[in-house]
């Protein structure tokens, strides 16, 4: 990101562009393919300060849960894994002020029901561009992390071989300047 591209960043908070926005993940089963789905619903907090600072933070409603398979994604869903009724979402809060650059990280802390556990997203920059539909400027991103399930105590009965402990997490988010 350019000097001048960021400091076109407007002060304020940056609502989620949802139709354009997805949080996915990758699992590997018995070791010898992979599990690719994602979360339906999902909301975001990207609030940029006079500085040019971003404060972030988001919610991940798990039984959103989609991996296109009505039968495991209700096993998932259940008390086996996700257990949704005690662990309905997870949260990520940036654990400082995010400055924006062409490739960065930001570090937080992800909150599964009791469990919270530090994570660093590697985010790279999409840009801003106006979206001709609505005139709108927009900006994007795309971060990637890995979590271990075990360490939130999901599936903790399920051995490794049989699903894999890391998940792999890729967020593609597009955000809308504020008006």
């Amino acid at each position: 990101m350019t000097t001048s591209e960021q400091s076109t960043l407007k002060t304020g908070s940056w609502p989620l562009d949802t139709a354009h926005s997805a949080v996915n993940f990758t699992v590997r089963h018995l070791g010898i393919s992979k599990v690719r789905g994602r979360f339906n619903r999902f909301e975001t907090t990207f609030v940029v300060d006079e500085s040019g600072a971003a404060t972030v933070s988001a919610t991940v409603h798990l039984d959103s849960f989609d991996t296109g398979n009505a039968d495991r994604d209700a096993h998932v869903r259940s008390a086996d894994l996700l257990h949704v009724e005690q662990r309905p979402t997870l949260t990520f809060t940036a654990t400082e002020p995010v400055r924006i650059a062409e490739d960065f990280q930001v570090t937080g802390h992800v909150t599964i029901g009791d469990q919270t556990h530090p994570v660093t997203l590697d985010v790279e920059w999409g840009g801003i561009q106006e979206f001709p539909a609505t005139g709108d400027r927009h900006i994007g991103f795309t971060a990637t992390s890995t979590l271990k399930r075990t360490d939130f105590g999901i599936g903790t009965a399920i051995p490794a071989a049989m699903l894999s402990d890391k998940i792999a997490i890729e967020l593609d988010i597009q955000l809308i300047e504020p008006k």
